[in-house]
Order: C-alpha cells, then sequence, then structure tokens
C-alpha cells in the first residue's frame, strides 16, 4: 500500500510540473503584454477626447491659417477670458508664431509689439505643440481690451463713511459727493499717506463718470447694481483707525468701532448683499488694523489688503482677496541717471529695530550687520526730517532691506521701488500685489530669514552680487515703478489701474462661487408638521427658502 501511493503520488507530482510549466509561459505572455498596452496608452497622446464636441469660445483659440488672426481674436470676452491659450500646429512657421504672440490685446489700438526682453505683465498665454507636447509661455500685455472694462456699483453711503472724515462738508442737505470738478478734498500726508488706496479708488470711480476727466479705464461706475462685476462700499477704513481709533473723554466707545458696525449695517442690510451673500462686494481694509470688528462680519467679501498677518485664512486669503501696493512716501528719484558705482552705500536700512512677532530679525540683523562699513543700519522715523534723510539714503544706496516687522508687508518696499534701490526681501510670509501677473524675482532679492539671520550669510551674498547683474535689476525698478504709483487723475498703468485689474482677475472666480452656492437655493426638503407648526414628524412637504452662506465658505 505504501509503495502503490508512494508511486501514485509521484506521477501526480510530474503532472502538476508539466501542467505548471506549459500554462506558466502563456499566462506571463498575457501579462506582458497587458502591461505594454497600459504603457503605450500612457505615453502615447490622447485620442479618446473629440474636439469636434468642443464649444468655440475664447478660452480656447485654435489659430488656423486660413483665418485672419484679427478676425479670431475679435470675439467679445470678459474677465473670464483673460488668459488665452493660442494651439499652434506643428507645422507653422516660427516668424507666424511669433507675430501670434508679440501682440497686446488691444485690438482697438491694432498690433503692436512687445518687447520680449521686458516679460512683465504676463496675461496672455502662447501655446505651442511640439512633439505632442503642450507648452505654454506667457507674453506681456498693460492695456486690457476695452469690453473687459471692469463695471463696479459704488453705494451712496452718507459722507460720514467716507469724504466727511476729511474734513469735508456737503454744500447742499442730501448731498452724498463732493463736485470734484471743482474741488477735491486732500488727504492728511505723512505716514497716513501709506494706506490712502481707499481714497484713490473712490476718486477715480467718481470720475468715470464725467468723460471730460482724462483718467484710464479699468474701471467704470454703473448705477444698476444688477450690471455690476464687483459692489464697492466707499469706507474710508483705514483714515478711520489712523484718526478716530482712540476713545476720547467723553465717549465710551470711539469713532472708529461706532462707523465699523454702521458700515456692517448698512451693507448687510442691502439687497445687493443678501442676493450673493457678499461675495461680490469688494471692502477696503489696507491698514492691519482697520476693521478689527467689521472685518468678521464682512468676510465673504474681497477685501484689499496690505498683508493677510492679522488675518485668520478663513477671513481673508490670497484666493478671494485683493493685495494692493502702499503708497511710497519717500520722494520718487526721477530722472534717475545712476549707476552701481555712484551708489556708495551697499545696503540700506532705516526705521524701527526692535518689533515682536515676524519682525524679531530685525534685531538680529542690527546686530550682525551695524559694524560692516558699506552697511547703513539706523533706527529712524518720520520726525525730524526722517523721511528726507531716508530719501537721500535710498537714493544713495544700491540695496535696501525689506525685513518683516509686526507684520511681513511694510511701505519700505515701495518707498525702495520708488528709490530704484534693489529690494532686499526677508520676509517669509509676504504677500506681494499682482504677482499673479509681475515676477519680482526680476528686481528684487528674496532671502529666506533663517538664512538670513547666520553670521556674515546676507552681507556675503549681496557682496557677490555684481554690476550686471544689479544693473539688469535697477533697470527693471524703473520700468515697473508705475505700478505702484498713486495720482489723480490716474493714468494707464498706474497702481490705481492695477488695482481695478487685479480685482477683475478675481470675478470670474467670484461668479463660479455663487452660482454654486445657488445650486440648491430653488426649494429644500423640510420635516414640516401639515398645520405648519414644525411640529411632529410624518410626511414632509418641500418649502424654499435661501440656503446659509456656510462659514467656510472659501
Amino acid at each position: 500500500m505504501g509503495e502503490y501511493r508512494h508511486g501514485g503520488g509521484t506521477s501526480m507530482g510530474i503532472a502538476a510540473r508539466k501542467l505548471f510549466f506549459g500554462v506558466f509561459p502563456c499566462i506571463s505572455a498575457v501579462f506582458l503584454l497587458s502591461w505594454f498596452v497600459v504603457i503605450r496608452s500612457s505615453t502615447a497622446r490622447p485620442s479618446f477626447l473629440d474636439h469636434a464636441f468642443l464649444p468655440t469660445v475664447t478660452t480656447l483659440s485654435v489659430v488656423k491659417s486660413d483665418i485672419p488672426l484679427q478676425q479670431q481674436l475679435s470675439t467679445p470676452s470678459s474677465f473670464s477670458t483673460r488668459a488665452r491659450a493660442i494651439l499652434v500646429d506643428d507645422d507653422t512657421k516660427p516668424e507666424k508664431i511669433n507675430n501670434i504672440v508679440s501682440t497686446t490685446t488691444n485690438l482697438d489700438a491694432g498690433p503692436k509689439p512687445v518687447n520680449e526682453d521686458k516679460p512683465i505683465i504676463r496675461p496672455e498665454i502662447r501655446a505651442t505643440s511640439t512633439n505632442g507636447d503642450v507648452k505654454c509661455n506667457a507674453e506681456s500685455s498693460l492695456k486690457p481690451p476695452q469690453q473687459q472694462q471692469l463695471k463696479v456699483f459704488m453705494y451712496d453711503m452718507p459722507p460720514e463713511f467716507h469724504f466727511e472724515l476729511l474734513g469735508w462738508k456737503p454744500e447742499k442737505p442730501g448731498r452724498v459727493w463732493p463736485d470734484i470738478k471743482t474741488h477735491i478734498p486732500g488727504y492728511p500726508g505723512g505716514l497716513n499717506l501709506q494706506h490712502s488706496i481707499e481714497y484713490w479708488l473712490t476718486l477715480d470711480l467718481l470720475a468715470s463718470e464725467f468723460p471730460e476727466i482724462p483718467r484710464a479705464g479699468s474701471a467704470i461706475r454703473v448705477r444698476n447694481s444688477s450690471e455690476a462685476d464687483v459692489l464697492f462700499v466707499p469706507f474710508f477704513s483705514s483714515l478711520s483707525y489712523n484718526r478716530y481709533s482712540k476713545v476720547n473723554p467723553h465717549q465710551k466707545r470711539s469713532r472708529n468701532n461706532v462707523l465699523q458696525d454702521k458700515v456692517v449695517k448698512y451693507v448687510t442690510s442691502q439687497p445687493e448683499w443678501k442676493r450673493s451673500g457678499g461675495r461680490d462686494h469688494l471692502v477696503m481694509a489696507h491698514h492691519p488694523n482697520s476693521m478689527l470688528s467689521a472685518r468678521m462680519k464682512l468676510w465673504p467679501a474681497m477685501f484689499v489688503l496690505s498683508d493677510f498677518g492679522r488675518y485668520p485664512p478663513n477671513v481673508a486669503n490670497v484666493e478671494k482677496d485683493v493685495i494692493a501696493p502702499y503708497k511710497h512716501v519717500i520722494k520718487s528719484y526721477v530722472n534717475d541717471s545712476s549707476e552701481f558705482d555712484t551708489r556708495p552705500t551697499l545696503l540700506y536700512f532705516q526705521g524701527a529695530i526692535y518689533r515682536k512677532d515676524g519682525g524679531l530679525a530685525r534685531q538680529e540683523l542690527f546686530y550682525l550687520l551695524k559694524d560692516e562699513k558699506d552697511v547703513h543700519f539706523q533706527f529712524g522715523s518720520v520726525k525730524k526730517g526722517g523721511i528726507h534723510k531716508a530719501s537721500r539714503g535710498m537714493h544713495a544706496s544700491k540695496f535696501c532691506l525689506n525685513i518683516a516687522g509686526d507684520t511681513p508687508s511694510s511701505n519700505r518696499l515701495f518707498d525702495a521701488i520708488a528709490s530704484h534701490c534693489v529690494p532686499v526681501i526677508i520676509s517669509d510670509e509676504i504677500e506681494l500685489p499682482y504677482e499673479d501677473v509681475l515676477d519680482y524675482s526680476e528686481f528684487c532679492v528674496f532671502v529666506k530669514t533663517s538664512d538670513a539671520v547666520k553670521e556674515k550669510f546676507l552681507i556675503n551674498f549681496i557682496r557677490s552680487i555684481k554690476k550686471e547683474e544689479w544693473t539688469r535689476m535697477w533697470t527693471r525698478l524703473k520700468e515697473v515703478e508705475r505700478f505702484f504709483q498713486f495720482q489723480y487723475p490716474s493714468v494707464e498703468g498706474d497702481a490705481v489701474q492695477m488695482i481695478w485689474q487685479a480685482v477683475g482677475r478675481k470675478v470670474p472666480g467670484i461668479r463660479m462661487k455663487i452660482n454654486r452656492a445657488r445650486r440648491y437655493s430653488r426649494f429644500a426638503v423640510t420635516d414640516t408638521h401639515r398645520d405648519g407648526t414644525g411640529r411632529g414628524g410624518g410626511a414632509g412637504r418641500r418649502s424654499r427658502h435661501n440656503i446659509r452662506t456656510p462659514k467656510n465658505f472659501w
């Protein structure tokens, strides 16, 4: 029995091994073939998308050789189509591609060549295909087409919220705005000016209603709120904080806090706010301490800020809000013909040295740099001619330090730009104006705080930047300084127009969020008692109501 079982087991084992060696090659072949198909499908050009079913829109403009480019680009567009991908076939001649991408989007003025050596503003996108791969590059275009003009509805809020804070009194009862054709109320000087963005934007909107006032036209005021892209709240919040944040002896609350409460009550009671939940409203809060209480109630709106340093991320963030530049307070360097060798100071800083929070690096850098022979690192303020001294010092310096203080940003960066003094930015959390279209690395030097405070690191790094590289950045500074200039009337490419354009680039995202929030706003199922009291269970019925805005909507 034992031998029989042993022989039978041996026969079965031989048969199993033969079966295994016969089936295994087949399975292996099928496995390798399947992997070959998968790898090929992932690397080959996708063929499952039929472009015949795609709608013809200006968001994706396919350039065809048999249709003139001017005719293809003349399709009306909105803010949602600022960036267009122009797909060019492989057989397109290089000179034709250059002609396509070297024209501005201002079709009324005709094609204009763009300097390829100065790619500062980049709203136009070029896509060229090379061996099946798509590569996108950005080109310069400063002036948007006329049809992309931002439409702004400005509330006629009482003067106590804006020009009355400047001492203006209405000439007639019921008058809201000053007659800017005859008199423009002045804005206080000194450090008040650095957060005066609210003043310049409001003046620009008022001027848009008078054709005889020469101004650039990135934004216009409309009287019908349903036609507007954004709704503007004209509260001079920074001025209110600077002038009226202290509580006087006869007051229980400061005038600034009272005005904030009034602003919240006024704006949130408007049908326009209720219609969108405030998402399409524009609120100015450029001073870091302005709107301290109101910001927590108006958070769905788009804020115009200097940075996000004192805001929780669900209240203010780069997705929904706009970062605007400070107005520089030092004197602009007009007719600057200086050179690398004619600016004797290598590195310049003058200001408050002992700060809290992220500004602790200032103190450390002071002790590291104060004894360097060609470095100016001193305490300074606006008192006793401080602004005049800073103007002379920056104009005579190659590099100017911009170190984080109590907040990530400061006016010092924009003073440096106006002085054509190459900014050295040591602020890890800083947000910069128009950075979605402006490459700051072309005219600024960025250093991480952890590196800057290492002994000899910063000074050795700055000394390593030679004349040629410094001259290139200095030249860029002179080209971009107008983007940070505030003036009235506003001119093309200045800070006012750049801010309006930055707001315009937020409009598509605002519209998408408003539309998404309306998906289920027509009706909702509620468990309501048949007698309408809301008591008890049983069969529910549908009732129409507006869905509340989630707290973490953004």
